[in-house]
């Protein structure tokens, strides 16, 4: 299905003025039989509080590596569909292309949907990059391959970076933007880290 969708994905920008940018997020509740899916959404570019939504839903798929989406996207979509308004953009906390079958969370969201999306990642799972300076701002395209899948990027001068990749709809460079954008003083944007507040808490 994965390899299926992939071909779905649009590479190019194709999103009109961001005025509402999206944080994703998912974590389990209880035992992990329960996914708790939250939706913050900010303005652009001030990334005030505009809307934020929590949904849960049962959890129907199991954890793999690799097909993290079919476990989250059920619960992300009943979030999405709580929201008085859909944002712009959506920067989920995943991957995008930089994934084995090039196709990650926020490719598969973004597909789903049909909405302008980005994948942020903590973490490394597939390709590598070369030297990063350690300046904010700085990045290296991230290969896996012999293919740019997405790019290693320094939010925070000399702070680890974040790996930033293609979703839908948007370009890398286009994506790196957003990114830095959206994470003026830390090292995830702003999206990432209201999201997380909201599916990690009470």
């Amino acid at each position: 299905m994965q390899r299926k969708l992939r071909e779905r994905v649009i590479v190019e920008d194709q999103l009109g003025t961001v005025r509402t940018v999206a944080g994703l997020d998912v974590g389990p509740e209880g035992d992990g039989r329960v996914m708790r899916a939250a939706v913050a959404v900010l303005s652009f570019p001030d990334l005030k509080t505009a809307d934020q939504v929590v949904a849960r839903r049962p959890a129907s798929f199991p954890y793999i590596p690799g097909l993290l989406s079919f476990r989250e996207i059920p619960a992300l979509l009943d979030a999405l569909a709580k929201l008085g308004a859909m944002p712009d953009l959506l920067l989920c906390d995943g991957q995008g292309l930089a994934h084995p079958r090039r196709f990650g969370l926020a490719c598969h969201l973004g597909v789903l949907t049909g909405m302008p999306s980005i994948g942020v990642a903590k973490s490394l799972l597939v390709g590598e990059h070369g030297l990063l300076p350690q300046a904010r701002g700085s990045w290296r395209p991230l290969v896996h391959k012999g293919e740019i899948v997405g790019a290693a990027l320094r939010t925070r001068s000399g702070v680890a970076p974040v790996y930033v990749s293609i979703g839908h709809r948007v370009s890398l460079a286009t994506a790196i933007d957003y990114v830095l954008a959206c994470a003026p003083k830390y090292r995830l944007p702003e999206t990432t880290r209201a999201a997380h507040r909201l599916a990690s808490g009470p």
